[in-house]
């Protein structure tokens, strides 16, 4: 079983080089979403997990400063950020410092690569509410596996095990690497014909995912770096992003 923090380890070690020739133009905080733009015009964005944010007006002592500094230093929060805003602002920027992929990538709606059959069970790790509908009209026994009691009722940790062991497809939240237990997930999973990370923080670079089962990258590029930066600021969330962002998915 991989190390909880490997993957954004190696995701840290691949841009780290990239990040020194990189500054920060502007960093935007909201209610959902982290977004970092950079001073050749690129923006990334990632899930801002509230539940586990500080919650003091010193959240963020260095505030005033990150404009202009090197990207490296908020790359860094990747690996040693100490809270959930910290990990989300080293993400953003990792997703600021990724190439655009090429023919590889498409733009269809994700659950159109898995092929779903009646009677095949499928574990959601965090709720992706849009998938849900079109899943079930496939046939497919949905598991839905959600921390926020709000969104979602809650399983017991024996059923988690049980979806994650025995599901034929599993479809992962990008916000597991955020609050660091991705790794334990692929861990208690079975042998799945299928494993998704999705979510616009989902950071689209398939090489840090070797030997691990994961199948398929569904994620999102910036298309509109000034509106995204803007919807962040003002507290938006992804239906207000979705215009605003290219949504691709890469088969590993």
């Amino acid at each position: 079983m991989l190390q909880p923090g490997t993957i954004v380890n190696r995701l840290y070690e691949k841009l780290g080089t990239a990040a020194k020739d990189r500054r920060i133009a502007d960093l935007r905080v909201g209610l959902s979403y982290v977004g970092v733009g950079l001073d050749n015009g690129a923006a990334g964005i990632a899930a801002l997990l509230r539940d586990r944010s500080p919650q003091s007006c010193t959240v963020l002592k260095e505030a005033g400063t990150y404009a202009g500094a090197h990207a490296a230093g908020m790359l860094r929060y990747l690996v040693d950020g100490q809270n959930s805003l910290h990990r989300a602002m080293g993400l953003a920027t990792a997703n600021a410092l990724m190439e655009a992929p090429g023919d590889q990538a498409e733009d269809r709606e994700a659950t159109t690569y898995f092929n779903l059959q009646p009677g095949e069970k499928v574990a959601m790790v965090g709720l992706f509410a849009p998938l849900v509908k079109r899943i079930e009209a496939t046939g497919a026994v949905l598991t839905v596996i959600e921390k926020n009691p709000q969104r979602r009722d809650l399983i017991s940790e024996d059923e988690k095990q049980q979806a994650l062991r025995n599901c034929h497809v599993a479809i992962v939240t990008a916000t597991t690497l955020l609050n660091q237990t991705f790794e334990e997930t692929i861990g208690l999973l079975g042998r799945p014909r299928v494993v998704a990370l999705m979510g616009p923080s989902t950071p689209m670079a398939p090489d840090i995912f070797r030997d691990t089962p994961v199948t398929h990258l569904g994620g999102a590029f910036v298309a509109d770096a000034a509106r995204v930066l803007q919807i962040i600021s003002e507290g938006g969330g992804t239906p207000a992003l979705r215009p605003c962002l290219r949504f691709v998915n890469i088969i590993l």
